[in-house]
């Protein structure tokens, strides 16, 4: 019997799992997590902002897992050796595998600036996100104690997707923080700090406007142009892209949101990678293994018309783990694999729960369209990867405001 390994179930992983279970035959399907939950990823900012519980995004991973023909194990994967077809895992024995499909999820980013691994926080877990929320209680707690403004900032670092979202919810959030400081809630400062001069280029002025309007009527402290040169303990060091003056913003909370790259074991594994991503075959195979399929943030595919690689988004990782997984039937099968393909239906950004904007096929939304259709987004994620159990228990069915 072949034995199909999947490692990592995040939205890829889980997708590559359901495909392989509705196909079952003469094989066996091995997954391995570090966690013994999938959490939806794309929400971890309201579990940081402490908008929602960090049990409404996860669920766990048995309830996908069909026992008669897939082991999962619950373990962190160490290493990979794709000569041998070997997985080294931390406390378990090595797996041995026919064809192996990688999903191990992405990491932050610090692109090597100075200090913001020490001195930042971090979003990329439930548990990290989990210790920003206990971190900004805690800053209330101690302004109430100190009367130190510093602890009433929060800083996020980096206005990409993540960050935006992130400060919406943060500014949702916001009377609640104020009430725990025993401060008014506009005493509660929140800054955005973004090397680049403008924010979210994937979305048209229209789009982009409807977000800079509601930041600066939340008095959310926009910061663009101003490069990131180092985090010192409750301190952001910035250049200013204009006249390259240094500037220094002091506060106790301070969040990385900059950018995410691939797993470390990509590359301690001995794989062509930038980031921890592998520039895979039109398939999704590694260049060197036509048994090793990467996908999801350990994935990198290029998109032709733009010459550039596509996102790494929740959308593209749950089409991806579809399409490697039936090239792995179609290997069993003795069959020739698929070339991957992908079109992308858009993406909606939310900022807070009553606010989004953002593109649905070549249509621009905004307002409460826009917030009804990320709701209805997220559920049919989580009906693809967890079902109608996950879908009535955690779905997303306060729609209307």
């Amino acid at each position: 019997m072949k034995e199909v390994t999947i490692l990592g179930a995040g939205y890829a992983g889980l997708m590559a799992l359901k495909t392989l279970q509705k196909k079952a035959g003469d094989f066996h399907i091995t997954l391995v997590d570090q966690n013994d939950y999938h959490y939806e990823a794309t929400y971890l900012h309201e579990v940081a902002a402490g908008t929602q519980p960090k049990e409404k995004i996860c669920y766990p991973i048995k309830d996908v897992v069909n026992e008669k023909v897939t082991t999962f194990i619950q373990d962190r994967v160490e290493k990979i050796d794709a000569d041998k077809k070997e997985v080294t895992l931390k406390n378990g024995s090595p797996i041995h595998y026919d064809y192996l499909i990688v999903s191990l999820g992405f990491r932050s980013e610090t692109f090597g600036i100075e200090g913001a691994e020490e001195n930042a926080l971090e979003m990329v877990t439930i548990d990290s996100a989990n210790k920003i929320h206990e971190h900004i209680l805690a800053s209330m707690a101690k302004y109430k104690q100190t009367k130190d403004k510093k602890y009433l900032k929060l800083v996020v670092c980096g206005a990409g997707f993540t960050g935006i979202e992130l400060v919406g919810s943060l500014v949702e959030a916001r009377p609640r923080y104020a009430k725990l400081a025993g401060v008014d809630p506009k005493e509660i400062e929140i800054f955005c700090v973004e090397a680049a001069p403008t924010i979210l280029p994937m979305f048209n002025d229209d789009l982009t406007n409807y977000c800079l309007d509601h930041l600066a009527k939340w008095d959310v402290k926009l910061m663009t142009g101003k490069a990131i040169k180092a985090i010192k303990p409750e301190t952001v060091v910035y250049q200013d892209g204009k006249d390259e003056t240094m500037g220094e913003l002091e506060a106790a909370t301070i969040i990385w949101t900059t950018g995410v790259s691939g797993s470390t074991v990509i590359g301690e594994s001995g794989f062509e990678e930038r980031r921890g991503r592998v520039m895979v075959n039109a398939d999704l195979t590694d260049p060197n293994h036509n048994d090793v399929y990467l996908i999801g943030d350990v994935s990198a595919v290029m998109d032709k018309e733009s010459n550039r690689p596509y996102p790494t988004t929740a959308q593209i990782a749950l089409k991806m783990g579809t399409h490697a997984a039936k090239n792995v039937l179609n290997q069993l099968n003795g069959q020739a694999t698929q070339e991957f393909t992908f079109k992308s239906q858009g993406s909606v950004a939310s900022i807070g729960n009553t606010h989004a904007f953002g593109m649905v096929g070549n249509t621009g939304i905004k307002g409460y369209p826009a917030s009804f259709v990320k709701k209805m987004i997220e559920n049919k994620s989580l009906m693809e990867t967890g079902g109608f159990k996950e879908v009535f228990a955690k779905g997303r069915f306060d729609l209307y405001h």
